[in-house]
């Protein structure tokens, strides 16, 4: 069975849930999400061979929350990836990202190819870095109620997203929402609250969840949107330069996500990620794919996984 233990990195101590043995698989989870998002990953990946370990990351769960906005760059964040496989006594890892953690999957490819056997994205394709800060383009794109832009005000989306924290998770996990959300009703404001679970989540999973948050709050995983525009000025350095290690992209084909960051990569793939060995779109899938369609995302992995 999965076992949780901390480990220290990076000058905070980590959460991190892990099962098996075998080479290294980290699985990074999303907003707003903890380790447990990938309950149904543990056991498959690790009865194939591998070592499987999802952290609670930087700001959430288990995990230190440090204070201060500036302490959730990108590069904190692909800092904890780094130093997490080295704690864990290994050299390199295949690296597994949804949502944000896709983000963190990408970049970590980007900036230390050298430990990333892997790298696999779900949800979130990989986004070069583009020529105007994220903010000034999400405002041109979308305006002022793009939820990112709502993120950004400091204490609002918390106020909002703690008031009714079970109540947050059944709209967020499974209310249907409009694709940009936030502004004058807030982040929730364009969600419905359901009447009834879908099949893949239960109660339990919106208690677990909530209970986590509970403890924590939302602050630290609103950091990570407040540092977009600040990321785009660290990875300066990192313009135009290709994704090289091995890589796989899965995608819900009713994920949300998909009309904020289409995969149109795919047009210049030999550019941007120029060893992808496939795209995986999960039918029946919204955004939370590894959740809603766990058979067939564990089989993509060890698709993968297994021709590396």
């Amino acid at each position: 069975m999965p076992k949780d233990r901390h480990v220290s990195v990076n000058g905070i101590t980590i959460k991190i849930t892990e099962q098996g043995e075998g080479p290294l698989i980290l699985l990074l989870h999303g907003f707003p999400e903890t380790s447990y998002s990938w309950r149904h990953q543990f056991q498959p990946l690790a009865e194939a061979g591998y070592r499987v370990v999802a952290p609670d990351q930087r700001g959430y769960g288990g995990t230190d929350c440090p204070e201060g906005i500036d302490n959730y760059t990108i590069l904190h964040l692909v800092g904890d990836v780094v130093g997490l496989i080295h704690a864990l006594g290994e050299k390199h890892a295949v690296v597994v990202g949804h949502d944000w953690g896709a983000m963190v999957a990408w970049n970590t490819a980007l900036i230390r190819p050298d430990v990333v056997r892997g790298v696999v994205g779900i949800s979130v394709p990989p986004l070069p870095r583009g020529l105007v800060p994220p903010m000034a383009a999400a405002r041109e794109r979308f305006g002022e109620d793009f939820y990112q832009i709502h993120f950004q005000q400091p204490h609002v989306a918390e106020a909002e997203l703690s008031k009714d924290i079970p109540a947050t998770f059944r709209k967020v996990l499974a209310g249907p929402r409009a694709a940009t959300g936030g502004g004058q009703g807030g982040f929730l404001g364009s969600f419905t609250e359901p009447e009834t679970l879908p099949g893949w989540l239960t109660e339990t999973d919106i208690a677990t969840f909530a209970a986590q948050f509970a403890t924590t709050g939302f602050t630290g995983g609103l950091n990570w949107y407040r540092n977009l525009d600040r990321n785009w000025e660290l990875t300066t350095a990192w313009q135009d330069t290709p994704i090289t290690p091995p890589s796989l992209y899965i995608s819900g084909e009713r994920d949300g996500v998909r009309s904020i960051y289409p995969p149109d990569f795919l047009e210049n793939a030999d550019e941007i990620v120029p060893n992808l060995r496939g795209v995986v779109n999960v039918p029946n899938s919204g955004h939370w794919t590894q959740q809603e369609c766990p058979a067939e995302v564990n089989k993509a992995l060890l698709d993968f996984l297994n021709g590396l």
